[in-house]
């Protein structure tokens, strides 16, 4: 059984995931760590907890996202695992830093592809990838059927759903994304979005400006 601790990471509080199960394997998903005490705040709880870090799963490869790639994959010696199509983010992840005035150590460009459909392994537990383009073009969401759990980045949020002012964005992609693969999950599965509190499907088809058509 997946089980998982969250950490609200840099100036734009962005969500970072631990996804861990019995085995004491796990993920680190979206590592926005970017000060030294942000960072040993992750390095506490896995040595804590007695876990093995294996994967590093980036949802898209937008800077707040990325801020602790570096660091995560150096402490553990794993992979950074991003959809093809967000690679050119994650290469400019240090540029864009500093048109907003921030500075990160370059995230890793030797990186693992994320297919559509794919299972991303760990212990004894698998999250499916399900590409989910609109925010950015290889944005993508991590469902776990048994567990009941989407990680859904930037591309659904409690009561909201992700810009698509930026490069790479598109409104009716991102529409489709939703309502074509997210909402058809479980509407029981938590959504575990990339920034503010996590809610369900079924609170969102119900209550989401956006999936409700308003």
């Amino acid at each position: 059984m997946i089980q998982v601790k969250t950490f609200y990471l840099n100036d734009l509080r962005e969500c970072c995931y631990i996804a861990y199960d019995e085995t004491g394997e796990c993920v680190i998903i979206d590592p926005g760590c970017q000060t030294p005490g942000e960072q040993q705040r992750i390095v506490k709880f896995v040595k804590e907890n007695g876990l093995k870090p294996v994967k590093l799963l980036c949802t898209h490869g937008h800077f707040d996202h990325v801020m602790g790639n570096a660091f995560v994959t150096r402490q553990w010696n794993i992979s950074t695992y991003i959809h093809p199509e967000d690679k050119g983010q994650l290469e400019r992840a240090q540029q864009y830093c500093q048109m907003f005035g921030y500075t990160i150590e370059q995230p890793p460009f030797d990186t693992m592809d994320l297919k559509e459909d794919e299972k991303v392994t760990f212990g004894n537990s698998a999250l499916e990838v399900i590409h989910t383009p609109g925010h950015t073009r290889g944005g993508v969401c991590f469902y776990s059927a048994p567990d009941k759990l989407i990680f859904t980045g930037d591309t659904l949020f409690a009561g909201s759903i992700g810009r698509t002012d930026l490069p790479g964005g598109d409104y009716d992609q991102l529409m489709n994304s939703l309502l074509k693969k997210v909402i058809r999950v479980d509407p029981d599965s938590r959504v575990l979005p990339g920034h503010g509190p996590e809610s369900t499907i079924a609170q969102e088809v119900h209550t989401n400006p956006f999936l409700r058509g308003e």
